[in-house]
């Protein structure tokens, strides 16, 4: 990795869409050294792929909470089931698997409190394998990693 590969990186965070020719022009290179380089960390798997990001307002889910988890027990069966669980929730947005006190934090997102009640009250409760949940409302989103949380080292275009 090299500064053109970290401006790359820094230019496709700030905007997926941009062609190799606009990355080109951006940073001093040419369109196909862009593709070759771009293709590169791609197959390096450096870049995981490419998406569009939501918001889950506009789609009616107002409601965000992080649910922390502890498991009865720390067996891999247990370990399986949750995240089984996890995968098969549509209103789980991301999770995460911690060190400390919880061993799991969710982010959830709901239409309303009583949707999230449900969730948690027919969903979590309910998984045998949960032993502890406590959940947080988010009352205001001031930092989004996809929109400002960038891996520039440092590099700016």
């Amino acid at each position: 990795m090299d500064k053109f590969d970290w401006k790359i990186i820094y230019a496709l965070q700030h905007n997926g869409r941009l062609t190799n020719q606009e990355i080109g022009d951006l940073i001093g290179l040419s369109a196909s050294q862009c593709s070759r380089r771009r293709q590169l960390l791609e197959q390096k798997g450096i870049i995981l792929g490419y998406s569009a990001r939501i918001d889950p307002a506009a789609l009616g889910l107002s409601v965000v909470a992080m649910v922390q988890i502890k498991l009865k027990t720390h067996d891999a069966a247990a370990k399986m089931a949750l995240q089984q669980l996890i995968a098969d929730e549509d209103a789980i947005q991301e999770a995460f698997s911690l060190s400390g006190d919880a061993d799991f934090m969710l982010k959830v997102a709901a239409q309303n409190l009583e949707i999230l009640a449900n969730f948690v009250t027919d969903k979590l409760l309910s998984c045998e394998v949960i032993g502890h949940i406590k959940s947080y409302i988010v009352l205001n989103k001031f930092k989004d990693a996809s929109t400002s949380a960038r891996l520039s080292r440092g590099l700016a275009l």
